[in-house]
């Protein structure tokens, strides 16, 4: 009978009760791979078949071999990748995500066919609205035209400090002003929206007072922080499909550990604070903030314990660190029967993935 009712619903996703443990995990994984093709006997084909992975990330540079192409080489082969990557998936709404903000950071670069040459943030607030808005359509044409439905930006930090080389350095920031820089992410995300791309405000709670760089280490925003840095985030709750958060330590919001690990931040803050109900997905988990000072096992216990839904591993910064989805997810269902992990935390992540793919 229930059957019969799901049929005539046309639900195709498995009902929770359906779903196992395994494959609720899956969907909370975002994991990076080396190739340029993914055909039904590769590894990442078969990982995603056998784990139910939920999300891929994508790169054009190879750290392995600088003179491969990682995963993005032009426009006919990512086209061809990103379809490869569809049918590998149960559903076929595998979240596949790049970093394509514009300036420094844009994945599908000029040498590969693409447009290549978009604006950075603090050039963009320089245009009038509808060249802003015909810019963003053309970057979120280009991401859909090749099959990437989730792009991890735009980046909401203020550009309050001027010492800070990652998010001021780079461009980054729409600038100062939390309102302002609302107005603009909100563009963005109308853009990609209009060609069905989601999207990702990042760095929560607020990367753009800081000073270091979370890739390569430990960095402590307490003396830096301002709490204006939250209101981005506040004013865009309802808006947001995903929010990405940085691995800074702040000893205000919580004196132990860094906000991706932090279920004071997470679930404290920006659920139950600021009120966001979407899908909060942690910066990479492979960065040397978290990777120098904590293990795998305590990493993903802490992580999924704060409320994060998905977890981004992106096999990009140390060739030598490559995890794989098996021990991802082997290590996640011995959290969950030691206890150290419930099950309603990974529950909670995958019907947030699910209602997240559902606007795909």
């Amino acid at each position: 009978m229930i059957k019969k009712m799901i049929l005539a619903l046309g639900i195709t996703a498995a009902p929770l009760w359906a779903t196992s443990l395994e494959h609720k995990i899956g969907q909370m994984l975002m994991v990076g791979f080396h190739g340029t093709s993914a055909p039904a006997n590769s590894q990442i084909c078969k990982d995603i078949k056998k784990y139910n992975v939920g999300a891929v990330i994508l790169f054009d540079y190879n750290p392995v071999n600088k003179n491969k192409a990682k995963n993005i080489s032009n426009r006919s082969q990512l086209k061809k990748l990103t379809s490869q990557l569809q049918s590998c998936s149960k559903d076929g709404k595998l979240l596949i995500a790049v970093d394509q903000e514009g300036g420094k950071v844009q994945r599908l670069k000029s040498k590969y066919g693409f447009y290549g040459k978009f604006p950075k943030a603090s050039s963009v607030i320089k245009m009038d609205q509808r060249e802003i808005r015909s810019t963003y359509l053309k970057m979120s044409k280009e991401l859909a035209s090749v099959g990437i439905n989730y792009d991890l930006a735009p980046v909401v930090d203020l550009d309050i400090n001027m010492k800070n080389h990652v998010i001021h350095g780079l461009g980054r920031s729409y600038g100062k002003d939390p309102k302002v820089v609302a107005k603009y992410a909100s563009t963005f995300i109308d853009a990609m929206h209009h060609y069905g791309v989601l999207t990702s405000l990042k760095h929560f709670p607020g990367h753009g007072s800081s000073v270091g760089d979370t890739h390569k280490g430990y960095v402590d925003v307490t003396k830096l922080w301002k709490k204006k840095e939250l209101e981005p985030y506040r004013l865009l709750k309802n808006k947001a499909d995903t929010v990405m958060v940085a691995h800074v330590f702040n000893k205000k919001l919580d004196a132990k550990y860094p906000a991706t690990l932090s279920a004071k931040t997470v679930n404290g803050l920006l659920r139950k604070e600021l009120g966001y109900r979407g899908v909060v997905i942690t910066d990479d988990l492979q960065m040397g903030a978290i990777s120098k000072k904590y293990g795998l096992k305590n990493t993903l216990q802490l992580t999924i314990n704060a409320g994060n839904d998905i977890l981004l591993f992106g096999n990009q910064l140390d060739p030598r660190k490559i995890v794989t989805t098996k021990k991802l997810v082997d290590t996640v269902v011995k959290l969950v029967k030691e206890g150290r992990v419930s099950k309603k935390s990974i529950d909670n992540a995958y019907n947030r993935v699910q209602n997240l793919k559902r606007k795909l």
